[in-house]
């Protein structure tokens, strides 16, 4: 089962890698081809139910660190050791506007059924296990943003 791991994390890396739009021409009934118009509308629009707390990032480390960072890195910057040796170019999570289009919802369906090359977490983690991952994942960019905020910002006027 772990050997399908690296497998899902290339196929989660190339899912956010595609262009989230493909360009359109100039008419204006042609509609905007997105990569992830496989999601189902009602999946994307799922509301994440379990918060952000220490025990949710907890529990997906776990899981981060037996499926995903090999591929997506320990930080989620995508410089992972098997993203590396294979010549992958991975998403960086820490950058925010990786996933600022994105909903949670996008995210689990992602993660829980796979998306183009990636295959499916699917019943190996529960619903609470997939939702703590996208907590996880959206973690990385704020993080990021924390440690660039400048200390005259943190200060109150």
């Amino acid at each position: 089962m772990y050997r399908m791991a690296p497998v899902l994390l290339i196929l989660l890396l190339i899912a956010f890698s595609l262009p989230a739009q493909q360009q359109q021409p100039s008419t204006p009934t042609v509609q905007k081809s997105s990569a992830y118009t496989a999601i189902p509308v009602a999946a994307a629009r799922e509301p994440n139910p379990v918060k952000v707390t220490p025990e949710s990032i907890a529990r997906a480390k776990k899981w981060w660190a037996l499926d995903c960072e090999m591929c997506h890195g320990k930080n989620g910057n995508g410089k992972g050791d098997t993203a590396q040796e294979m010549k992958l170019a991975i998403v960086d999570f820490t950058d925010p506007a990786t996933l600022k289009d994105h909903t949670d919802g996008e995210l689990y369906y992602i993660i829980k059924n796979g998306h183009e090359d990636m295959p499916p977490e699917g019943d190996r983690i529960k619903a609470e296990e997939g939702w703590d991952l996208v907590n996880y994942v959206r973690s990385f960019a704020k993080k990021k943003a924390g440690a660039e905020a400048k200390p005259d910002e943190a200060k109150p006027q």
